[in-house]
């Protein structure tokens, strides 16, 4: 697995942040400490941007969420929880002990009348949402395996209304994005849906930096049109 190089005052300004600023409550730490009890990889968003996920799915008043790669359910949890009472969320994960971990954490935070996990090779599921003729979702969240991130986006569009918010994570990764070499599994499909993303004559998108627990990276955000 590529390696990040988090600073210690990254970190220590993120733990400040989420403290006094974003509050992640009991159920989305046992979300994160049922990853590690489980042996899952820490690779789950960061406190301050998983708020920022709930935030955006407010704002842009989405009541059909689209999550590609699971994990533990950590953004799942922060999403569903921007949604309204008549809000869904459908989420696919490829690993049946993901699924299983994420559904306890996603149940005991009150959000199993609104989340639909889907098991599976992710471009599997979202064929089979195609065919089943789902109303357009509102905000997609892609965050699963790089290299397929740009059929990720292909499928965020097809499913998406226009309109809708498209967010793509690990859009920096460390700066490989400027030196593919430094992770020649992961950053040509990062950089392939970056491309994808400033050509696509659908989507309208930019990328924010950042850094903190995980390091040096960035996400990409999208409007379709």
């Amino acid at each position: 697995m590529f390696e990040h190089h988090p600073r210690p005052e990254w970190i220590a300004a993120e733990e400040f942040l989420s403290e006094v600023v974003v509050h992640p409550d009991p159920a989305l730490q046992q979300a994160i400490s049922s990853a590690a009890e489980a042996g899952m990889p820490a690779i789950e968003v960061a406190p301050n941007a998983g708020k920022l996920l709930k935030l955006l799915v407010q704002l842009s008043r989405a009541r059909r969420v689209l999550e590609i790669g699971t994990l533990a359910g950590f953004s799942t949890i922060w999403m569903g929880r921007g949604l309204p009472s008549d809000g869904t969320l459908v989420t696919c994960e490829f690993l049946p002990k993901h699924a299983e971990v994420a559904w306890a954490n996603i149940d005991a935070a009150g959000l199993g009348e609104k989340v639909e996990i889907r098991l599976g090779p992710a471009l599997e599921t979202l064929a089979a949402l195609e065919e089943e003729g789902r109303e357009p979702f509102d905000f997609i969240f892609i965050d699963a395996d790089k290299e397929n991130n740009s059929r990720y986006l292909d499928w965020a569009v097809r499913l998406g209304r226009p309109g809708a918010t498209v967010v793509l994570d690990n859009a920096v990764w460390e700066g490989a994005i400027l030196d593919p070499g430094m992770d020649p599994v992961n950053a040509p499909g990062i950089i392939e849906a970056l491309r994808l993303l400033g050509e696509h004559p659908r989507l309208d998108a930019t990328v924010i930096q950042t850094v903190g627990s995980k390091g040096w990276d960035g996400f990409a955000l999208a409007r379709i049109r």
